[in-house]
């Protein structure tokens, strides 16, 4: 098992207690349950992320997508087979899942989709104004006027 000292970068920065919370989260994965369903997490421009999941058998109604507290939970459910079937194979996985990742600030899910066996699950960063860089008019002279700011494009 491995330990981080987080400690540096707490004297360092503000506002990433939840860092923490995150290694702890991570380094506790039990390595069978990360390889089902297998996903692909992908970045598709600045701030586009796209997860894919294979979810071969599984419709639209058996899988749940939710975000809660910077949380995407993706849960898929299969029903009991009600048919008497005996497999001389079973290559198919066809057990339920559920899969969590930890968001950061400002990623919001877009959107999700079913296609060809696939899961698309769509993000994006998106930065409220308020927080985007802005830049700051110097002026000269001692004018009582207040500075100007002009918002710059990110």
């Amino acid at each position: 098992m491995r330990t981080f000292d987080l400690s540096p970068l707490f004297r360092a920065t503000v506002g990433f207690d939840n860092l923490s919370r995150v290694f702890d989260t991570v380094t506790r994965l039990d390595e069978a349950q990360v390889s089902y369903p297998p996903y692909n997490i992908a970045k598709n421009g600045a701030d586009d992320y796209r997860i894919t999941f294979a979810v071969a058998g599984f419709a639209e109604s058996d899988i749940d997508v939710q975000v809660e507290n910077n949380t995407l939970t993706v849960k898929g459910k299969t029903g009991s087979d009600t048919e008497a079937v005996t497999y001389l194979h079973r290559g198919i996985a066809g057990r339920s899942f559920e899969r969590r990742f930890e968001l950061a600030d400002h990623i919001q899910v877009v959107g999700a989709r079913m296609e060809n066996g696939l899961l698309h699950i769509e993000l994006k960063r998106e930065i409220p104004e308020a927080l985007k860089p802005r830049r700051i008019q110097v002026s000269a002279g001692t004018s009582a006027q207040a500075p100007t700011l002009t918002a710059k494009a990110a």
